[in-house]
C-alpha cells in the first residue's frame, strides 16, 4: 500500500521560528529522489534550498509561494511507496465517512483527516493521513491552490459549509490576498473569489482589484463611470485615480523584519557612540597598485575594503574591547581570542552581514578571496546561515555608494562597527604643500558600556595609520 510522509519545515538556522515559501522546484506527481532540491525559503538570515530527505513521488503542496510558514509545519507530502496500492481519494474517503459504522469499528472524517477501526480486532488503528493538510488545530485556516476557472470556484464553495472547508467532495477556494487588499476588496464591493492575482504566486494585488471594481458588470457600465450624455461630468474629464492605485505596500519580513529587530534592539540596548577620522590612503591605493601584479594575487580582486579589513583585525590586538561583547545575564564582559568579522553587503532582499570566520588568521590574499565570495553568494541569495551568525565586529562599505561616512548601527552581540567611506582625489597639505591626495573617512561607532572613548579612540587612530601607511604594520 501507498505510504505517504510529511515533510515538516524544518529549522535552517539558529533557533529560526518561521520561513516563506519562495518557489517550488516540484509539483505534485513529480518523482523526487533523496537530497534532491524541493523548495527555496526565505528565512530572517537568507535564502536556502532545502533537499528532499525520502525518495518517491509527490502528492501534494501543501504551503503556496510567498505563504509564510512555521518551523514544524508540514509544506508537502510524498508517497515513498507509489507501487503500492493508490490510497483513497478525498471523495472515497468522505463516501466511505458517510457509511455507517461497523459495530465495533469507527470512523471519522474531519478537515481532511481519517481514522477507521478495525471491527474484527477490538482495537482502534491510526491510518495515515491521506487528504488536507494533515493534522492541525481546529481553528487553522488553510489555503488551497486555486482552481482553473472562475466558475470552478465558485462551485467548490457550499453555502451550507458556513466558511468551514468540507472535503466530501471539494475544498474551500480562499483567495490568496494579503489584509490590506481584502479590506479595498470589501469596501468596493469586489468579491475576490471571482478575481485573478497577476502578484507572485497568484497573490491578488491592489491593482487587480481596482481592475475588477472598473470591470463592466453583466454588460453594464460601473457605476464610477460617466453616464452617457451626461456633458458636464464628461467635460470634467477622468475622475483622478485613487491614492491607493498610486502606492504599492509590502509585507515586512525575511531579511528585512529581522534587520529591523536587531537595529532597534541594538539602538536602544547598547548606548552609542560614534567617532570620525578622515585619512590619507594614498601610499594603501599605490601599494594595491603593486600587489596586484604580484603571482600571489593573481586571480584575487583585491579592493580597499580588504585593506580596511586587515586593518581592523590587527588593531583589535591593541584594542581587545572592540572585538569583545558585552553579557547582560551574567554581568561580564566576553572577550574574543578570534574574530569573525561580518561584512555588509547589500542585497535585494534587503542588507545582510555574513561573517568572515577567523578573519585575523588570514593573509591579505585570503582575506580579500574571503570577502569576494561572501558577498557574491550574498548577493545571490545562496549564503547559508551558518555564515550569518556569531559575528564579532562587523565592516560596512558605505563608500561603494558614493557616500562620504555616516553613523552605523553596532550588529546585536558585538561592541564596535567601521564605516568605511568613498574615496575622493582631495586636496591635502604634505610637507607644507597642497596637493592631490586620495582620501577617505572613517567612522566608528562602538558600544560605551564596554569600550571608553580613550580605547575606541586608540582603535579607529590604529586602522587610520595602517591605511595611511602600510609600513606602520610591521610594528604591529
Amino acid at each position: 500500500m501507498s505510504e505517504l510522509k510529511s515533510f515538516p519545515l524544518p529549522d535552517a538556522g539558529e533557533g529560526l521560528t518561521e520561513a516563506e515559501i519562495l518557489n517550488w522546484h516540484v509539483g505534485p506527481g513529480d518523482e523526487v529522489d533523496v537530497n534532491q532540491i524541493i523548495v527555496e525559503i526565505e528565512t530572517a538570515k537568507a535564502a536556502v534550498e532545502l533537499p528532499c530527505p525520502w525518495a518517491g513521488v509527490v502528492t501534494e503542496l501543501l504551503a503556496e509561494p510567498g505563504q509564510t510558514v512555521e518551523v514544524g509545519t508540514p509544506i508537502l507530502t510524498i508517497d515513498v511507496d507509489p507501487n503500492g496500492a493508490a490510497p483513497p481519494s478525498g471523495e472515497q474517503a468522505a463516501a466511505e465517512a458517510a457509511q455507517p459504522t461497523p459495530a465495533g469499528g469507527t470512523a471519522a472524517s474531519t478537515n481532511g483527516r481519517s481514522s477507521t477501526g478495525s471491527g474484527g480486532s477490538g482495537g482502534d488503528e491510526s491510518v495515515a493521513t491521506l487528504v488536507g493538510y494533515g493534522p492541525s488545530k481546529p481553528s487553522e485556516v488553510k489555503r488551497r491552490r486555486r482552481t482553473d476557472s472562475p466558475g470552478a470556484l465558485n462551485d467548490a464553495v457550499s453555502p451550507s459549509s458556513g466558511g468551514n472547508a468540507s472535503f466530501s467532495s471539494t475544498t474551500e477556494y480562499v483567495p490568496l490576498a494579503k489584509p490590506p487588499v481584502r479590506k479595498l476588496a470589501k469596501e468596493l464591493g469586489v468579491d475576490l473569489r471571482a478575481v485573478t492575482g497577476h502578484g507572485t504566486g497568484g497573490v491578488i494585488t491592489r491593482e487587480d482589484v481596482h481592475r475588477a471594481a472598473a470591470a463592466p458588470v453583466n454588460g453594464t457600465t460601473p457605476a464610477t463611470a460617466p453616464a452617457a450624455g451626461d456633458e458636464s461630468t464628461a467635460a470634467a474629464g477622468p475622475a483622478p485615480a485613487p491614492s491607493d492605485a498610486r502606492e504599492h505596500r509590502v509585507p515586512v519580513r525575511g531579511v528585512r523584519k529581522a534587520t529591523a529587530q536587531a537595529m532597534v534592539s541594538s539602538a536602544f540596548t547598547a548606548p552609542h557612540v560614534t567617532e570620525f577620522l578622515t585619512v590619507d590612503v594614498t601610499p594603501m591605493m599605490e601599494l594595491r597598485d603593486r600587489l596586484k601584479n604580484q603571482p600571489a594575487y593573481s586571480g584575487v580582486r583585491l579592493t580597499p575594503l580588504a585593506f580596511a579589513a586587515k586593518a581592523m583585525c590587527m588593531a583589535a590586538k591593541r584594542t581587545p574591547e572592540a572585538n569583545a561583547s558585552w553579557d547582560e545575564e551574567n554581568e561580564e564582559i566576553v572577550y574574543k581570542d578570534y574574530i569573525h568579522l561580518g561584512v555588509a553587503a547589500a542585497t535585494q532582499r534587503g542588507l545582510v552581514v555574513p561573517k568572515v570566520r577567523d578573519a585575523d588568521a588570514m593573509n591579505l590574499a585570503e582575506l580579500a578571496a574571503a570577502i569576494d565570495d561572501l558577498t557574491n553568494a550574498a548577493r545571490a541569495g545562496t549564503t547559508p546561515p551558518a555564515d550569518m551568525v556569531n559575528g564579532t565586529i562587523t565592516l560596512t562599505n558605505v563608500g561603494v555608494f558614493g557616500v562620504d561616512t555616516g553613523t552605523p548601527i553596532i550588529n546585536p552581540g558585538e561592541s564596535a562597527i567601521l564605516a568605511f567611506g568613498a574615496i575622493r582625489d582631495t586636496p591635502w597639505v604634505v610637507d607644507g604643500q597642497v596637493v592631490p591626495r586620495k582620501v577617505c573617512q572613517l567612522a566608528l561607532s562602538f558600544d560605551h558600556r564596554l569600550v571608553d572613548g580613550q580605547q575606541g579612540s586608540r582603535f579607529l587612530a590604529d586602522v587610520g595609520a595602517l591605511l595611511s601607511d602600510p609600513a606602520v604594520a610591521m610594528t604591529f
